[in-house]
């Protein structure tokens, strides 16, 4: 594996699945892998879970972290090309993305979308010009369209807490005071529709909140929120603005809140959610807070997704 920014980066997920866990029973099996190597991650947006599980996986294996604030620790950089660069902008992505490439040997970017132009955000600039020239292998720390690292966690904690060979997982949509990216639940949907995954998964949301069709081909989408939680198995809620409509809120329905009577409805389902969460907006206290909530393994889990990413890039590029 050169780079990791999606599911389709992975040679044999079920065998990455499989080294996370066992990286979790034993996270210093190979400590000495990455040991005179560097890692810089560079934040273009803020950053709790990805910042810091990343930081620990990498210190597991040996590696030197180096971590920047674009725009705070750095000049502010200009993205687009053939720009003439007369205003805020001090550097450039191309030249900036090259320096560090001298100075890393595995580069992790998080940058955002704009939510204002789908084209532009859906075209992943940042993260591809970090890959076109740095020069070294690139890992998505979330991007404007995936989370590929949190995905990753959210199917090692699924396959930890799984009762049935094959269940059911439900993605839901729920209302926010705040357009939000695309990212998590494109990268969820992208990662549990693949055939490794092994699950039953739906989505739903209401109407007009359809993702991009190319990351739930094979999912069942319902705009029945109570049809869709019968018989779950697993429970991931999750806020997103409207891709049709890019970028826009086009409803604030606060019945989509999983609440306790929404929970009833599943077969003891798992909640689930990437966190930050807002309570009783996304998920009521009383789910939240229920020994059904996995939330804290979820995170947990996200050393193992990133040190078992870290390790694979690690052995097949040095």
């Amino acid at each position: 594996m050169r780079n990791f920014t999606s599911v389709h980066d992975v040679d044999d997920v079920t065998a990455l699945v499989n080294l996370a866990l066992e990286l979790k029973q034993d996270p210093l099996k190979y400590a000495n892998i990455g040991r005179n190597k560097t890692l810089g991650l560079i934040f273009f947006n803020p950053s709790l879970r990805t910042r810091l599980s990343t930081q620990k996986a990498a210190h597991n294996l040996t590696l030197r972290v180096m971590d920047m604030n674009v725009g705070q620790d750095s000049w502010n950089l200009e993205i687009r090309d053939n720009v003439v660069m007369d205003g805020d902008t001090s550097e450039h992505i191309k030249e900036a993305a090259a320096v560090i490439g001298q100075y890393c040997d595995i580069i992790g970017i998080r940058s955002f979308p704009s939510l204002n132009d789908k084209d532009t955000d859906y075209k992943e600039e940042v993260i591809q010009k970090f890959i076109t020239y740095s020069g070294v292998p690139v890992v998505s720390l979330e991007s404007a369209t995936r989370h590929p690292l949190q995905s990753l966690a959210d199917l090692i904690t699924i396959n930890e807490l799984k009762k049935t060979a094959r269940p059911k997982v439900v993605l839901t949509w729920a209302a926010h005071p705040k357009a939000l990216p695309q990212a998590v639940p494109n990268s969820f949907a992208e990662w549990m529709n693949h055939p490794d995954a092994n699950v039953d998964l739906v989505i739903t949301h209401p109407e007009g909140y359809e993702l991009d069709p190319k990351f739930t081909q094979g999912a069942k989408i319902t705009y029945n929120q109570n049809e869709a939680l019968e018989g779950a198995d697993f429970v991931y809620a999750k806020n997103w603005s409207s891709y049709k409509y890019y970028g826009n809120i086009i409803s604030k329905d606060k019945s989509w809140m999983i609440s306790p009577e929404k929970m009833k409805l599943t077969n003891q389902a798992k909640f689930m959610h990437c966190l930050p969460v807002r309570r009783n907006v996304i998920v009521s206290d009383a789910v939240i807070d229920s020994p059904d909530s996995v939330v804290i393994q979820q995170a947990g889990n996200r050393v193992w997704s990133a040190q078992a990413v870290l390790k694979k890039i690690l052995e097949d590029n040095f």
